[in-house]
Order: structure tokens, then C-alpha cells, then sequence
């Protein structure tokens, strides 16, 4: 196996890791805990850091992952959620390999991978509950993927950009000087 590789795969169980572990620390704070999404930090980064295979690969076990190990999230939202942070991961690592290296696209591979990623959901969702026999709605969309994520949608606005920058300034992130 190259280094290059066992780099990039050690780093993903890192990402996995933090993945299975950051929502203890939310948890605690139960009214907004969940409104943090700290399972998506780690698979934007894994997308960033390692590229779109393994971002996308975090991203689909790490909800399931988390489920089967500590029971939450619950199986019923962990499934469209891996969905979700998979395509997260895919976005993330697809456009800043292919987007100029420039800080600012940063941002807009972020923005992207997290509309993409929200869109994914939905459409799982809605497949998911129509399996399960129960409704999926426009409300339950909203609630869910913008307006309850506020939060943690400013959060990953702020911190993830930053993460990548000092990567790249420090030469361990694509694009580095």
C-alpha cells in the first residue's frame, strides 16, 4: 500500500472516530445538541482532507456506525442520514479537488456539498418513511434541515473553512503553498 493511501485511511478512522464520538459532547446540552450536526463536521473534513472516496465512505458508515454501537441516532434517521453525510463527503472531496485552490472556493465547495447533501436526505426520507409506512413532509424538511440546523450550520460555516486554511498553510491539505 502506497504512504499516500495509508495516509488517507488512517486519517478517515480518525474522521470516523471523532464522527462516533463529538456527539457525546453535544449530548450533553440536550435543547441544542442535536442542532450542532456533529457528525458532519468530520465527513466535510474527511472529504477536504482525504478526498471524495473516502469522505463518502465515512459518511455512509458513520450514522449507521453510531446507531448499531450506542443506539442513537435512532436506525430510522441514522439510514437517511448516512445518505446525507455520504454525499456530504463526496461533495466536499469532488469540488475542492476540482475547484481552483483558492481560499474562497472553500466556501463555495462547502455551500455546495451542503445543499447537495440536504437534497440527498430528502429524497432518502422520503423513500425511507414511505418503506416504513410513514409520511415524510415539506414541514418535516424544513424543521429538519435548515431551520432546526441553524446552529450547526454556522458552526461548519466558520470552522470548517478555518480547518482547511491552517492545512493548507501548514502543507497537510491539498492546495498547500
Amino acid at each position: 500500500m502506497k504512504k499516500h493511501s495509508a495516509r488517507k485511511l488512517t486519517l478517515s478512522g480518525l474522521f470516523l472516530a471523532l464522527g462516533l464520538l463529538l456527539p457525546f459532547l453535544t449530548g450533553q446540552i440536550p435543547t441544542i445538541g442535536k442542532m450542532l450536526l456533529p457528525m458532519h463536521i468530520p465527513v466535510l473534513l474527511a472529504g477536504f482532507v482525504c478526498g471524495w472516496p473516502y469522505g463518502l465512505i465515512v459518511g455512509l458508515i458513520c450514522p449507521v456506525l453510531r446507531s448499531v454501537l450506542f443506539t442513537m441516532p435512532r436506525m430510522m434517521s441514522a439510514v437517511p442520514m448516512a445518505f446525507e453525510l455520504a454525499a456530504y463527503g463526496f461533495a466536499a472531496g469532488l469540488l475542492y479537488k476540482i475547484l481552483p485552490k483558492k481560499n474562497q472556493y472553500i466556501y463555495v465547495a462547502l455551500i455546495v456539498s451542503m445543499i447537495f447533501g440536504r437534497i440527498v436526505w430528502a429524497i432518502s426520507s422520503l423513500v425511507f418513511y414511505q418503506i416504513m409506512g410513514s409520511a415524510f413532509t415539506w414541514e418535516m424538511f424544513m424543521a429538519e434541515a435548515f431551520i432546526n440546523a441553524l446552529p450547526g450550520i454556522a458552526i461548519q460555516l466558520v470552522l470548517i473553512p478555518v480547518i482547511i486554511m491552517a492545512l493548507k498553510k501548514a502543507g497537510y491539505a491539498e492546495g498547500a503553498k
